[in-house]
């Protein structure tokens, strides 16, 4: 029986793609929380990482950044938010010659892709890990809070990782890893993390939804599955336009809903006015609901 063989430019490709990768990767050091990582962000000296591991520091204090050729510099916070677990920081001094990361399109990762996270584990600098992505989807806070979409995958992640990036097998950046849950590791899709940089407020309607199955006399006209709504944002976009709860969302311009986390996507290419197929009492309708901008989830 032929032994199968392994074409050696593949895997020097794939070395130097990591090689080059892990020049993009700093370690973030902030005190008393250890050692995170980051990744130079596209920019003048720009590098993104987990809010937690920056959140340790003295109130005002600086962080250090340790860069991959020995420079150790200062870099300041200038944006920090708790929702998506993220920190900006700017770094002093010399930096011109600081290759930033290329960063990929995070809504085109696919379940079964490969992908590597780089980091720092256990003061290990740069070291590599693969995986397969496991999926897309969302986690909620405690009770009521919004939601926040992650990547989900079988790479290993330890304390260092945080902050670190999720690359393509492309070696573009398509997420930043921040958690372990249970055996999956979670990371920030690229697409929320450059929107969150950007100051991109999502459009929302004001509501809660479940997911529902459509009952069987319905399927044909309705489909399988939507949305239902289980509350409304009193004065939001929604209450304005009339919807109430217990109304079913079908499709969210044009598009089919089975799932919050696809409406939410609907809503992120939506203008300034989106249009929704509803169904009430077994009766179908089209309205257009205009939407006002938050940082909030659906």
């Amino acid at each position: 029986m032929a032994e199968a063989s392994v074409d050696s430019s593949v895997v020097l490709a794939g070395t130097r793609m990591i090689e080059d990768a892990q020049r993009s990767v700093v370690q973030v050091r902030s005190g008393g929380r250890g050692i995170g990582a980051g990744v130079v962000w596209p920019g003048n000296g720009l590098v993104l990482t987990n809010r937690h591991v920056v959140s340790g520091r003295r109130s005002g204090g600086n962080v250090r950044v340790a860069l991959r050729d020995g420079r150790t510099l200062d870099a300041e916070v200038v944006k920090s938010g708790r929702g998506l677990d993220l920190a900006l920081l700017k770094l002093a001094g010399d930096h011109g010659d600081l290759p930033a990361a290329p960063v990929g399109d995070s809504d085109t990762l696919r379940v079964g892709e490969l992908v590597y996270a780089i980091g720092h584990p256990w003061g290990r600098v740069g070291a590599v890990s693969a995986g397969i992505v496991g999926g897309v989807g969302e986690l909620r806070g405690p009770g009521r809070g919004p939601s926040a979409r992650y990547v989900r995958s079988d790479v290993a992640l330890a304390p260092g990782n945080s902050g670190g990036p999720l690359l393509n097998a492309s070696g573009e950046v398509v997420a930043i890893n921040a958690m372990i849950f249970g055996s999956m590791a979670l990371s920030i899709p690229s697409n929320a993390a450059d929107a969150w940089m950007a100051g991109e407020r999502r459009p929302r309607l004001g509501i809660g939804v479940l997911p529902v199955e459509v009952p069987a006399s319905l399927q044909r006209e309705a489909g399988t599955a939507g949305l239902v709504i289980a509350g409304v944002e009193a004065g939001g976009p929604a209450d304005r336009a009339g919807l109430l709860v217990g109304d079913v969302l079908l499709a969210v311009a044009g598009e089919q809903i089975a799932e919050p986390g696809v409406l939410l996507e609907a809503l992120a290419r939506a203008g300034d006015a989106v249009t929704l197929r509803v169904m009430r009492g077994g009766k179908i309708s089209v309205m257009e609901v205009r939407l006002k901008e938050s940082g909030r989830a659906a």
